[in-house]
């Protein structure tokens, strides 16, 4: 899931917003402040502009779904789910996902903010509403965050000995990671970006290898692999066997993150532009390796020994593929995509914290900003402690681990729901278009609307079919943004809540 340095205000008409048009660099000072609804100001930009390109906006976005690590806890469980249909499912689970994408990027066109949907859906739709887009996109951040801690320390000790070190290394290594991330995410977003493109040439160059080696063993018929038939190629698999209810359920978790692009945008080069463009790039190059990598390894050993190593699926085909020596690289691919994916985790979270508490919908120190650095200093440094303090509850109480990996488990659920938000904020804001013009109403109404139904259905389907424990978590997870909201409303008493709805005076 910005910054706000600016140069000028800029004005809109029937309202404002932070920024003006992207092709004239239009930005606000950093005492400066536009109008939202009239009376409520907008606060200003005091983060570094122009700091980043489209490109490392989407590897941004990208190390923010963690493919190494989406792929590896779902190659097993998707090759099963579809009868080794998961490419085409992935493929169509694309779909759905550019159209929100492309509503983050028309949403992004009309303000662009660190908060993105925070604030998108408070001044469309409510800013009840759009406190609780917050909280879920924090909540979804930090928890799966922790999430990485199952993978990070075995396979950075894998890459080093084949000998797990137990829970306190796992635990060493999670902390001192995390630290490091954080130091480069308050250094500034320029060695930020250059930290996650570096890890990500690595990381995707080390999945794309193995994928294609497999292919062409199972291609060749090396003994051992499952040999790959027509039936891969269509959404009910071999011998129709596949759910596609189930694939998709799947599908849809491994892509969550790319929406990172968007917070970040104000530090981005034509702030109004390029973050949706890197969504929309960042969710066609997932695509692509996720099929690459999926199609490709899927059959590099046998259904049974793939299900019997369900947890360590990447690793254990790469030993099928090459040797122990090159299980080792492939664990070294899994540990970048979990460190990537810390950085850019307390990099975004931090943002949308940042954006929250410039409201005062936070605690208005985390809205500080480092004078040195141009980043939210306060903010970065809560989310890593965040992130190390729920590692060592989660990895030390045992007595609470099970509910606390519940907790982890709804993380997909999360994205889904502020997606889905995001998509009505978009139909919402540009309702007059909607009425006036077909092509808008294609693709900001009928479209947005059509996905946002996609993904409920998906959220129905994996609340009946989740454990009890992970539908409680996902209810403790609301019930805490409403706590948060009370605060924000009556403790802090923040003027987001006074922001009257908008919309897109254009028809």
């Amino acid at each position: 899931m910005g910054q706000r340095k600016s140069k000028s205000e800029a004005k809109v008409n029937g309202g404002a917003a932070r920024s003006g048009p992207a092709t004239m660099g239009v930005q606000m000072t950093s005492q400066s402040a536009a109008a939202v609804a009239g009376s409520v100001p907008v606060p200003a930009a005091r983060l570094e502009p122009d700091a980043i390109g489209v490109a490392q906006d989407t590897v941004i976005g990208m190390a923010s779904s963690a493919p190494g690590v989406s792929v590896g806890l779902t190659l097993a469980a998707l090759a099963a789910a579809t009868a080794y249909a998961g490419g085409p499912v992935i493929i169509l689970t694309a779909i759905p996902m550019l159209i929100i994408a492309n509503a983050y990027r028309r949403l992004n066109m009309w303000t662009a903010n660190c908060g993105a949907s925070f604030e998108w859906v408070g001044r469309s739709i409510s800013p009840y509403l759009g406190f609780l887009t917050g909280w879920l996109m924090i909540a979804a951040y930090i928890t799966g965050a922790v999430s990485g801690v199952e993978v990070i320390g075995p396979n950075v000790l894998a890459v080093a000995s084949p000998h797990h070190g137990g829970t306190w290394a796992d635990i060493g290594i999670a902390t001192i990671i995390t630290l490091a991330m954080l130091v480069i995410a308050v250094a500034g977003i320029r060695l930020t970006a250059r930290t996650q493109v570096a890890m990500a040439v690595i990381e995707y160059a080390i999945l794309a290898g193995f994928a294609v080696a497999g292919l062409l063993l199972v291609l060749r018929h090396q003994p051992g692999t499952f040999p790959i038939t027509a039936r891969w190629f269509t959404l009910s698999g071999i011998g129709g066997h596949g759910s596609l209810a189930a694939g998709l359920l799947i599908a849809v978790y491994i892509y969550s993150g790319w929406d990172g692009t968007l917070y970040v945008n104000e530090e981005v080069k034509h702030r109004r532009l390029n973050p949706g463009r890197a969504a929309i790039l960042a969710v066609i190059i997932l695509t692509v390796i996720y099929v690459l990598v999926i199609t490709g390894l899927q059959g590099a050993v046998s259904p049974a020994r793939l299900q019997a190593h369900s947890s360590d699926a990447l690793v254990y085909t790469a030993q099928a593929v090459g040797g122990t020596g090159w299980a080792r690289v492939m664990a070294f691919a899994l540990a970048l995509s979990v460190i990537a994916a810390t950085g850019t985790s307390i990099v975004l979270t931090a943002r949308i914290i940042y954006g929250m508490a410039s409201y005062r919908a936070l605690p208005g120190r985390l809205a500080n900003v480092s004078a040195r650095f141009a980043t939210p200093v306060n903010a970065s440094v809560l989310t890593g402690l965040l992130i190390i303090t729920l590692t060592w509850v989660y990895l030390l109480a045992t007595s609470i681990k099970g509910a606390f990996t519940a907790v982890v488990n709804i993380s997909g659920l999360l994205f889904g729901v502020f997606y889905i938000l995001t998509a009505m904020a978009t139909v919402t804001y540009y309702r007059r278009r909607i009425l006036a013009r077909p092509a808008d109403a294609l693709t900001l109404g009928i479209l947005p609307l059509a996905a946002a139904a996609f993904l409920t259905w998906v959220l129905v389907k994996s609340i009946q079919t989740a454990p009890a424990s992970q539908n409680w978590s996902l209810l403790g997870v609301l019930l805490t943004g409403l706590i948060l909201l009370v605060f924000a409303r009556y403790g802090l008493r923040s003027r987001f809540f006074a922001i009257a709805r908008e919309s897109d005076p254009r028809p």
